[in-house]
């Protein structure tokens, strides 16, 4: 294609629609169908120019000229509480489901390398000098050492708060740099794993994997399962620039970024809760059962909110991405 040539026969047209976008609302009803039939001509324009002969000053002149249309033809939407209803029970759900290939086999390896470094840990007392004195490990790992007084030092609200920051904090540096490759979620969840296997097998060499269990299960399956979904879609993000599929590499990345971003919200709402258990429950003076069945129901739970409404809405189509008026064509417009 000459573009030249090509912007010469259409440059009125743009010309036009910059001109009625100009005006407003103060359109006749004919204005009004000029407007609409002057989008879609520049819309299918833009495609070709991306297509055939990409030149970055026009694509942007063009690309925010059928932005500025697409506005004012469709109407600015805002955010309602039936948004909100309909993102807690089929959006997040239905993206949580629909990553759960990269989320549950990357839940199994991480727990599956913890127990690895926590038995390696455990069974060498060499490995164990490498990381403390011994005086300072019996002093972690002792009856109401700093792994046992940990989760009561400071008061539950405010505990629960840091916590919630924290964690919420880590899943969404999952999430994001995802695009990086993967490279910096494979760190982050190795930093999360080392960290779970180090008290695996400090507290199983002192004799007290127990007490280490009744008080990282209450709160962390709810908080590990955050973590790993966050890992997991931060993955496939990461994936996405690799093999972006039936789309073009940027409508891949974009439907997979948008999707992950609400996730972020979504994974917020969960750590809020885990945080909440962390903070009151597993400080708490109830007996060790009480304290992991709540986070085992918990987990149930959360589970059952992700596989039923999930799954229900993955099936009809819901991946998590915004709704279709909110987003722009994912295929290019046939001249």
């Amino acid at each position: 294609m000459d573009l030249d040539v090509f912007v010469t026969a259409h440059r009125a047209e743009w010309d036009r629609l910059d001109q009625l976008l100009r005006r407003g609302r103060r359109l006749t009803g004919a204005e009004a169908d000029e407007l609409v039939a002057l989008y879609q001509r520049t819309a299918t324009h833009l495609s070709l120019i991306q297509s055939s002969a990409p030149d970055p000053t026009l694509t942007t002149r063009l690309t925010q000229l059928v932005a500025r249309a697409r506005a004012t033809v469709t109407g600015t939407r805002r955010a309602t509480w039936h948004d909100a209803a309909r993102f807690l029970t089929a959006g997040f759900p239905a993206a949580v489901y629909e990553s759960r290939r990269w989320w549950i086999p990357t839940a199994l390896l991480s727990t599956l390398l913890a127990a690895i470094i926590g038995w390696w840990i455990g069974a060498h007392p060499e490995v164990q000098s490498a990381i403390g004195a011994p005086e300072d490990l019996r002093q972690m790992t002792r009856p109401g050492g700093e792994y046992e007084t940990y989760y009561s030092s400071h008061p539950a609200a405010s505990f629960a708060a840091q916590v919630w920051t924290n964690n919420a904090q880590a899943a969404a540096m999952c999430l994001v740099l995802g695009a990086f490759f993967c490279l910096p979620v494979i760190w982050i969840l190795f930093i999360n794993v080392l960290n779970l296997g180090v008290g695996i097998g400090l507290m199983s060499s002192a004799g007290r994997l127990d007490i280490f269990l009744g008080l990282i299960l209450p709160h962390g399956l709810l908080e590990l399962t955050a973590v790993f979904v966050a890992a997991g879609t931060g993955l496939r993000l990461g994936w996405t620039l690799i093999d972006p599929g039936p789309y073009s590499r940027r409508t891949a990345l974009a439907r997979q970024g948008r999707a992950a971003l609400g996730m972020a919200i979504g994974l917020a709402l969960v750590l809020f809760v885990s945080g909440l258990i962390e903070g009151f429950v597993t400080p708490s003076g109830l007996p060790t059962w009480a304290r992991i069945s709540m986070g085992v129901v918990a987990e149930l739970v959360f589970l059952t909110y992700v596989y039923v409404l999930g799954g229900r809405a993955a099936r009809a189509g819901d991946i998590g991405d915004v709704q279709d008026t909110d987003r722009s064509a994912e295929l290019p417009v046939a001249a």
